[in-house]
């Protein structure tokens, strides 16, 4: 029954990250499971649902949650999902860069959780450029292989120069990502410098480890143990990191796969995993960015 389910989370993740047809993914998954309405019904359960409830209230009265468009640059402009506790000032800000599926309600519930842990939090649509993120999960994909990742990554440097600017921070920012967003942290710890207080990727693919010795703020890195596609790149990064002397934390969760954070994703989703990377993220971003 492993086996069988590691087979299929395997066909699911070259569909999704690699931009194969769902036609393509229909027939391989009925080839496993033996039919259509078992193909479908295995199908739904890797993926994450945008029906999955929410973890925490988006009308918390505690929290001060708006959406809307912020500067990058100029001329520039990005939708931002914003949310912080309500009347405080002083704190650190926390980017949430999105999956490749763009901004999701899950996405916007991790800004959310973010800002109940104390912090100021931004979640960027980095599909604004492109109309912003659809409905159509297989269409947000599309749009994400599409984007120029040069351009995002200009984007997301710019963003934290506006939260660093945006009234009630402390100045000091940190960017966290899952997956495809986990990939772009990397990228940016690469391209931003000081003005980065520090990075968390969850099971992010790496950019070349001759770019470690760019990187200026402290990095913690989240792996899954069953991810080899992204362990791929991460294990020569981290050791480029460590080489260069440079402040990395890396845990691999042995046992879990890629995406194993999100609780929208029935059968990747690992409640002991994600429990303790997201302690280890919160203790992680007190220490740097708090006062």
């Amino acid at each position: 029954m492993t086996q069988f389910r590691d087979r299929a989370i395997q066909l699911y993740d070259a569909f999704t990250h690699e931009h194969r047809d769902r036609r393509a993914l229909l027939r391989d998954m009925v080839a496993l499971t033996g039919s259509v309405a078992a193909a479908e019904l295995l199908i739904a359960g890797i993926a994450a649902s945008p029906a999955a409830a929410a973890i925490t209230d988006a009308t918390d009265p505690t929290l001060d949650i708006v959406t809307e468009p912020y500067g990058v640059g100029p001329g520039k402009k990005l939708t931002g999902y914003f949310a912080s506790p309500k009347g405080k000032t002083g704190l650190g800000s926390v980017i949430v860069f999105h999956e490749n599926r763009g901004l999701t309600p899950h996405i916007q519930d991790v800004a959310r959780r973010f800002a109940l842990a104390g912090f100021r939090a931004v979640a960027p649509d980095f599909l604004s450029d492109q109309g912003g993120t659809p409905s159509d999960e297989d269409k947000a994909r599309d749009m994400s292989a599409k984007a120029d990742l040069t351009a995002i990554t200009s984007e997301a440097v710019g963003t934290i120069g506006a939260m660093r600017a945006r009234p009630g921070g402390n100045g000091k920012v940190a960017v966290v990502g899952f997956c495809w967003g986990g990939a772009l942290v990397n990228r940016v710890a690469v391209a931003a410098g000081d003005a980065l207080a520090a990075g968390v990727a969850y099971y992010g693919p790496a950019p070349d480890p001759a770019e470690a010795v760019k990187v200026s703020a402290p990095l913690l890195l989240h792996y899954a143990g069953k991810d080899a596609r992204v362990a791929a790149t991460g294990v020569p990064w981290v050791a480029a990191l460590k080489a260069a002397g440079k402040d990395v934390t890396d845990y691999t969760y042995e046992g879990v796969d890629h995406a194993f954070n999100n609780d929208t994703a029935a059968d990747r989703y690992n409640a002991a995993a994600a429990t303790l990377a997201w302690e280890r993220t919160l203790e992680f971003l007190h220490t740097h960015i708090d006062g």
